[in-house]
């Protein structure tokens, strides 16, 4: 069984209209880089992969993570993480909360350490208590990253997630994704418009669009 993300001759159009031709294959800790102009189909690619494209669009070609076709699963079979330029973090939950909400269930005790381990990783302990107003926008985007690591993707996609931090920060958190999912061994596809960005990332990078 390969172990990896497999986007097997992937093809989207609409209206009869192509707009995303891709064959590529992703292995654990790689990132494979998209870069196109808006509304070349770089997020629309992410949709296809987490099982969310409208059926206004055409589809075929296969996805494949760890060698297990996810291709007609529903979203939350797919195991598929994704991080927007919103952190889309829950206002009227803590911290903690939010990291909750990405944990399956299990004991008290047991959910506490797992939100003190991933705040820990991140260069965030003793946040937990802490409302999501008073973070920073870097600490906003790490949250945003544990919450999403917490449910156990097999794969963690990337839609320009660094676009609204100011440069220093953006460096920063930019660099930090990408050390965490390196250590977990996570396939990852980052869409962007920047070359910062994809030269960061290492890897192959592929353009879309004109």
């Amino acid at each position: 069984m390969a172990e990896g993300l497999n986007i097997e001759r992937v093809r989207i159009a609409l209206n009869g209209e192509s707009l995303v031709s891709l064959d590529a294959f992703i292995r654990p800790g790689e990132v494979l880089t998209v870069m196109g102009p808006s509304g070349s189909g770089k997020s629309t690619l992410l949709a296809y992969l987490t099982g969310t494209l409208p059926p206004a669009f055409q589809a075929e070609g296969r996805v494949l993570l760890n060698g297990r076709d996810i291709t007609d699963l529903p979203t939350e079979r797919r195991r598929i993480g994704i991080l927007f330029q919103d952190d889309l973090l829950f206002p009227h939950l803590s911290v903690a909360g939010n990291l909750a909400f990405g944990l399956p269930r299990s004991g008290s005790a047991d959910r506490r350490a797992r939100i003190e381990d991933a705040l820990s990783e991140v260069g965030l302990s003793g946040f937990g208590q802490r409302d999501p107003a008073t973070l920073s926008g870097g600490q906003r985007a790490r949250v945003a990253l544990m919450r999403t690591l917490l449910a156990a993707p097999g794969a963690l996609l990337l839609d320009e997630p660094f676009s609204r931090l100011d440069a220093d920060r953006r460096v920063r958190t930019r660099d930090m994704v990408f050390d965490v999912a390196r250590q977990r061994a996570l396939p990852v596809v980052l869409v962007t418009h920047d070359a910062g960005d994809a030269e960061a990332a290492g890897g192959t990078c592929v353009r879309i669009g004109n």
